[in-house]
């Protein structure tokens, strides 16, 4: 059971759809019952509000889903914005059922709130899928106001039609004065790269535009584009991602201050590490920034890094672990729980060949979970160890790029909360899942070169 990360009580959290209204977040999300699977029942859009990403306010389904015959028979995702007095929620209306009665299955509609709890619900169908695109992939609208233009523009996911080519997604845009009439603009960004963009979004920080998607067709994550235009051209950085496989349908949004990425970490079927990803889990919240080349780094927003109450350090001066052509280990800790956050720090020599950190190993077998830092390889990824009989983990999607220097030093965290781990390291985060922990021991350990370790930490229960 989930202490720190939000997941409500006997469902999956799905798509989330942030927005910051008198000093809280209210966040509209997707619940899947699981009954009999993903999908299986129809929904909605909960409602959760948090000040600090830690405690949930649960409002339960704030946008009601229509019945079997509606158009929104499903309410998938889209977006939310304040005009003209009132909040407004522009989301994707589906129904599986329509495409055999020669229907589309996905149109986008609006909503309409006072108090941003209760709805307003139009039978209008504001956008329907334009012709030569796929009806069945048009989804996720996000709405905002260009001020230079003085409209509304709103970006969303779909697939062009094109014989037999699957690589087709693409973002379109339209534009709107009214928030009634739509002029569609066509293609916004079409890469050639995905099957379909869901969860479009776009914000500026500085002069540098970010836009945002997320695939489910080559690496299946979020992932970013760049320019200095809001009309591109848009440029991918070296790294173009914000976590791996284990972070999906990832949206963001400012307090005014700072700017908050809200993306759920997938279960495993039948919780099992040899299996694969299911759509739905548990929110995790990173907190973006801009680093000095303008690419996006994400660290724990403050709330969860100081969520809990009790810290105790693992070492009591540095300490350095040296290896030739073997690895050396030592544990921190024997008894981590399943609720904490361990943050060391350290730097490596330059003849490293890897370095990494063991979670919840058996003293007696050396069993254990490992983030592994692969010096040469300029990656960081998760695994089970050892890896016998081969493989023990499906963890296709579970690594980073990170290009690591030596005789620099880093600080490196990971929070554990169950079943999840989140790791943070320069700006570069990497969630997974862990349903088979051999045992409660964290470890340090080398492979070729030497490892100085400054200081670590650990810190357990909430506050």
């Amino acid at each position: 059971m989930h202490q720190l990360y939000y997941q409500p009580k006997g469902y999956w959290f799905g798509d989330c759809m942030p927005f910051y209204h008198d000093r809280k977040f209210y966040l509209y999300h997707q619940r899947d019952t699981r009954n009999p699977g993903p999908f299986g029942e129809s929904f909605g859009w909960a409602l959760a509000c948090t000040t600090d990403f830690v405690h949930y306010q649960d409002l339960g389904e704030s946008l009601q889903k229509g019945g079997d015959d509606a158009q929104d028979q499903f309410i998938f995702a889209g977006s939310l914005f304040e005009a003209n007095g009132l909040f407004y929620a522009m989301y994707t209306g589906y129904n599986r059922e329509y495409p055999k009665q020669g229907k589309a299955s996905q149109v986008l509609m609006i909503a309409t709130s006072t108090d941003l709890i209760s709805w307003n619900k139009t039978s209008e169908k504001l956008v329907v899928p334009q012709p030569g695109y796929d009806p069945s992939e048009w989804r996720d609208p996000y709405v905002f106001w260009n001020e230079a233009a003085q409209q509304y523009v709103m970006i969303l996911g779909a697939r062009k039609l094109d014989g037999k080519k699957m690589r087709t997604g693409r973002t379109v845009s339209f534009t709107s004065t009214d928030l009634k009439n739509w002029d569609f603009k066509g293609d916004f960004w079409a890469p050639n790269l995905f099957y379909m963009h869901e969860m479009p979004d776009i914000f500026k920080i500085g002069d540098t535009w970010y836009l945002l998607t997320t695939e489910y067709s080559d690496k299946s994550k979020t992932i970013y584009r760049m320019s200095n235009s809001l009309h591109g051209p848009w440029k991918a950085p070296l790294d173009d991602a914000f976590d791996g496989r284990a972070y999906y349908a990832a949206r963001s949004y400012s307090d005014g201050q700072k700017r908050y990425l809200f993306g759920w970490v997938p279960t495993k079927d039948n919780e099992d590490d040899l299996c694969n990803w299911q759509w739905g889990g548990t929110l995790v919240v990173h907190e973006v920034y801009q680093r000095e080349d303008g690419t996006l780094g994400v660290k724990a927003p403050e709330g969860v890094a100081n969520a809990f109450a009790r810290k105790e350090s693992l070492i009591s001066t540095a300490m350095t672990l040296s290896s030739q052509d073997s690895c050396a280990e030592t544990y921190l800790t024997q008894n981590t729980g399943d609720l904490f956050k361990c943050e060391a720090n350290l730097e490596f020599s330059a003849e490293t060949r890897s370095f990494g950190i063991r979670l919840f190993e058996d003293e007696a077998t050396g069993d254990a979970y490992e983030f592994i830092f692969q010096i040469g390889e300029n990656r960081v990824s998760f695994d089970r160890t050892p890896n016998l009989p081969w493989f023990r983990y499906m963890n296709k999607g579970l690594e980073r790029p990170l290009r690591l220097e030596a005789n620099r030093q880093y600080t490196i965290q990971i929070i554990a909360d169950d079943t999840i781990a989140t790791l943070y390291v320069d700006g570069v985060a990497l969630n997974t899942r862990m349903y088979a922990k051999a045992g409660q021991a964290l470890a340090i350990f080398v492979v070729d070169g030497q490892l100085r370790l400054e200081s670590a930490v650990i810190e357990a229960g909430l506050k």
